[in-house]
């Protein structure tokens, strides 16, 4: 496919430039859980580093939606209205999975929120269909490894670092019961990509390289 002069190829999986594609380190696997990430448009916008898509490719039983404001968002109301539904948010009476199980054990959709801190409070405040859910949250013990970009506060992690989260106590509550290889490399994409912008930012010929063995 030819490009634009002085533009990229674009890989329409992981949305990133075919020179840096992430695609070849997903490993995609089944859940019961159904999640739904919900990308704000800002987010959408900085695709080249965002974890949230990553998350879904993984994610055989996901859906990605764009946008912020839900209320009318026939196909998520349809889930709210036919799953048990919950969104991960760290509100002072979230359900925290690090110490209790959810109240149901199947038929279960979960709502992520991909986005800074400050886009999913509008988004939430937005979307009150999305905000009556009940939220859960988790106690986190683990440094967000996205060394590319700052975190708000120290334990605050990225879409897909605090799903991993999810999916792991999930596992131990028996909701999930997912291998330990497909946990162990839920990671492998953002993980690339962080060392990839690490390099490009140490040297930036290599991206310049790249641009120009796929133009």
């Amino acid at each position: 496919m030819q490009t634009l002069q002085g533009t990229r190829e674009k890989c329409y999986k992981c949305y990133r430039p075919k020179s840096s594609c992430m695609c070849p380190y997903i490993e995609s696997f089944s859940t019961n859980t159904q999640f739904i990430i919900l990308m704000h448009p800002k987010e959408f916008k900085k695709t080249k580093n965002n974890t949230g898509r990553f998350t879904h490719l993984a994610l055989k039983n996901s859906k990605l939606f764009i946008g912020d404001d839900f209320t009318n968002h026939k196909e998520i109301n349809n889930i709210i209205a036919t799953t048990n539904s919950f969104v991960l948010y760290p509100s002072k009476n979230a359900i925290n999975l690090s110490t209790d199980s959810l109240s149901v054990q199947d038929n279960i959709s979960i709502f992520l929120i991909d986005s800074t801190w400050s886009c999913s409070v509008s988004l939430l405040k937005k979307s009150p269909n999305i905000s009556s859910l009940s939220h859960v949250s988790f106690a986190s013990t683990k440094l967000s490894e996205y060394k590319i970009k700052e975190q708000p506060k120290e334990y605050c992690l990225s879409t897909i670092e605090s799903t991993l989260c999810v999916l792991e106590l999930l596992n131990e509550h028996n909701v999930e019961n997912i291998k330990q290889n497909s946990l162990d490399n839920f990671l492998n994409p953002f993980h690339e990509m962080v060392n990839y912008q690490l390099k490009c930012l140490q040297n930036p010929k290599i991206d310049a390289v790249r641009f120009k063995k796929y133009n």
